[in-house]
C-alpha cells in the first residue's frame, strides 16, 4: 500500500512543473530501479528457504537414521532416505521454478540470466548425482558413498551461491556461499554420520538464516 501510495503521488507530480526538476526526476528513476531490483530478487528468499529446510531436515534424518547416530531417536533407514531424496528433488523443482520466474517482465540480459541461474541448480545436481552413482558402480563403498554425496551438493550448492553474488552483487549469497563451501570442504573429516549433523546445522541452518536475512532487507527496500 505504501508503494501504491507512492507511485500515485509521483503520477501526480506530472501535472505540476516542478516534476521536472532534477530532484524529482532523479527519486522517479529511484523509484523505477528499486522496484525492478525488488522484483527481480524477490524469489530469493524463497528459493533460500527451500534449500535451507531440506536440507536441515534431509540431512537431520539421515543422521538419525543410521547407526551411531542421533542419540534421541531414530529413524528407518529406507523411509529416511526416500525423504531425503523427496526433499531435495522438490527442492530442486521449486528452485528452478523460482530462478526461471526472477525477472519475470523484465526483458533481456536479466531474464536470461534469471532462467540460467534457476535450471543450473537441477542440471548441476544431476551432475554431481550421475557421479556419485558411476563411482558406486565402480567400487565406491556405502561408507564412502554417505561422504560423497553431502559434501558434493555443499561444493555445488556454494559454487551456485557465488555465482549467484556475481549475479546480482548480493554479498549475503558470498557469505552463504563461503559456508556451504566450508562445510562441504569439511565435513567428510567428521567421518560418517556425523558428516550429515554438520551439514544439516551448518548447510541448512545457515540458508534459514540467509532467507530472513534477504527477505529483511528486500522488505527495507519497498
Amino acid at each position: 500500500m505504501a508503494n501504491d501510495d507512492r507511485y500515485t503521488s509521483t503520477a501526480d507530480e506530472l501535472d505540476d512543473e516542478s516534476v521536472l526538476s532534477p530532484e524529482h526526476m532523479l527519486r522517479l528513476v529511484d523509484d523505477q530501479q528499486n522496484t525492478m531490483m525488488r522484483q527481480q530478487l524477490s524469489p530469493i528468499p524463497w528459493m533460500l528457504g527451500v534449500w535451507g529446510f531440506a536440507w536441515a531436515l534431509g540431512f537431520l534424518l539421515l543422521w538419525s537414521s543410521a547407526e551411531g547416530g542421533n542419540p534421541w531417536f531414530s529413524v528407518p533407514v529406507v523411509p529416511a532416505r526416500i525423504a531425503f531424496a523427496v526433499l531435495i528433488g522438490s527442492a530442486i523443482v521449486i528452485s528452478t521454478v523460482l530462478g526461471i520466474r526472477i525477472s519475470r517482465g523484465v526483458q533481456g540480459n536479466s531474464t536470461f540470466s534469471g532462467a540460467v541461474y534457476g535450471i543450473s541448480w537441477s542440471v548441476a545436481s544431476s551432475g554431481f548425482a550421475t557421479v556419485g552413482v558411476a563411482l558406486i558402480q565402480n567400487g565406491m563403498s556405502q561408507e564412502l558413498a554417505t561422504l560423497y554425496f553431502p559434501s558434493a551438493f555443499a561444493l555445488m550448492a556454494g559454487i551456485l551461491y557465488f555465482l549467484g553474488a556475481a549475479l546480482w552483487q548480493e554479498k549475503s549469497q558470498l557469505v552463504l556461499g563461503s559456508i556451504l563451501l566450508l562445510a562441504g570442504s569439511a565435513s567428510p573429516f567428521f567421518g560418517a554420520p556425523t558428516n550429515n549433523i554438520v551439514m544439516a546445522v551448518l548447510g541448512g541452518g545457515s540458508m534459514l538464516i540467509a532467507a530472513i536475512v534477504f527477505a529483511v532487507r528486500l522488505h527495507r527496500m519497498a
